[in-house]
């Protein structure tokens, strides 16, 4: 089984909380616009305008409620070939939105803009939209192994509201094991589901690094990575980027998964505390 850059699923699966045995996986599998991204992004225009059409919604796992998280931040991303990708991210300021770095450069394609959608439960409309070409990505970002795989984009001014507010960042020595979080995104809700238009979330349980190298090969979970249990949901294709919530802390990025979201393995997320530093240096 191979590994890919993944996004939010809220299917249920089993698997001891922090501590399991796997079968490793095949090294990493890259080039994410190509083979997630650009479908995903043509799927959920599809669903969107579906959904519009015929006045309901695709349902698919559970939906989140305007408002609910309004730090979250989708991602429509413009390739240098002119074709369009998507992601997400999360507004840690007025002017500042904190994403995965193969969000915008893949080790493939390198994004020319990114239009960041805040304050809505869909991500090709509704809410407010703000296009920037201002990206900064972490200078030690490895693109074979997804290593500081974090990255900043910088925004025109945006006011907060009900919908619209950024979120604090987890700091300090915290490595969260055990503790119980949200995946916030608009990723698939199952390896075969239809695309649901609609913005999901999944609680999750954080696991010790430890428990997740026995999932992947080589040295791919250093310090700087956090991993969640598939216990109760899991990340899935198309969110890379989007949020991992805990304590209403942005405590990870959303950054690698399984290539079968309902694979009963853990995800990988770039750990906010590692990074701290490197964010609030951008604010």
């Amino acid at each position: 089984m191979k590994l890919v850059l993944a996004s939010l699923c809220c299917c249920l699966w089993t698997l001891g909380a922090l501590g399991a045995s796997f079968e490793p996986y095949e090294p990493l599998e890259l080039n994410y616009h190509e083979r997630i991204g650009i479908p995903r992004a043509d799927a959920l225009r599809q669903a969107e305008l579906a959904a519009d059409f015929d006045g309901g919604r695709i349902i698919g796992g559970s939906p989140a409620a305007l408002g609910a998280y309004p730090y979250m931040a989708g991602q429509i991303m413009t390739l240098q070939n002119g074709r369009e990708s998507m992601g997400g991210g999360t507004l840690i300021s007025n002017t500042r939105v904190v994403t995965a770095a193969h969000n915008l450069y893949d080790g493939r394609q390198m994004v020319r803009h990114v239009t960041v959608v805040l304050g809505s439960e869909r991500i090709f409309s509704g809410g407010t939209r703000i296009t920037s070409s201002r990206m900064e990505l972490h200078a030690d970002y490895n693109t074979n192994t997804l290593h500081n795989d974090i990255a900043i984009i910088t925004i025109d001014w945006v006011n907060y509201s009900n919908t619209i507010r950024n979120i604090g960042l987890a700091s300090g020595s915290n490595t969260y094991a055990g503790a119980w979080a949200w995946a916030i995104g608009f990723g698939k809700t199952s390896d075969v589901s239809m695309p649901s238009p609609d913005l999901m979330h999944v609680r999750v349980q954080v696991i010790t690094n430890a428990a997740c190298r026995d999932a992947f090969p080589g040295n791919f979970v250093i310090d700087s990575t956090l991993c969640i249990s598939s216990a109760t949901g899991n990340i899935c294709t198309g969110d890379s980027g989007g949020p991992l919530v805990a304590n209403n802390l942005l405590i990870g990025v959303t950054s690698f998964g399984s290539s079968s979201c309902e694979e009963p393995r853990p995800a990988g997320f770039a750990r906010v505390t590692s990074f701290n530093s490197w964010i609030r240096a951008r604010m």
